[in-house]
């Protein structure tokens, strides 16, 4: 009988991890992370009249416009919050399509 040592259980970390990895989600779990983020990266006056909605699997972010003018002048301003979004992401946004609607007020925005 030979007296090998079984290796022991993979932390979950670990193993989520790998999961990630292994099924190249890491992009698009980055991404969506920066969804979470958006009231930071934009600040609290495009925090409170925007609201982003999704993002395609080509990297566009859809994101919701309180105003027309609004919308405009997010639009003249789309580079720099690009810029911000994709700052140290491995999931890249390719570009922001700003729609004209109702805007859910959120807490801190």
């Amino acid at each position: 009988m030979t007296d090998r040592k079984r290796p022991g259980p993979t932390p979950i970390g670990e193993a989520i991890a790998s999961f990630v990895a292994q099924a190249k989600l890491a992009p698009g779990m980055d991404r969506a992370r920066a969804l979470l983020d958006w009231d930071e990266l934009v600040g609290p006056q495009i925090a409170a009249v925007t609201e982003p909605e999704s993002v395609s699997p080509d990297g566009v972010l859809r994101v919701r416009v309180a105003t027309a003018p609004w919308a405009q002048e997010l639009g003249m301003m789309t580079p720099r919050i690009l810029g911000r979004l994709n700052a140290g992401r491995t999931g890249r946004f390719t570009g922001i399509r700003w729609i004209v609607g109702p805007v859910r007020r959120r807490p801190g925005a």
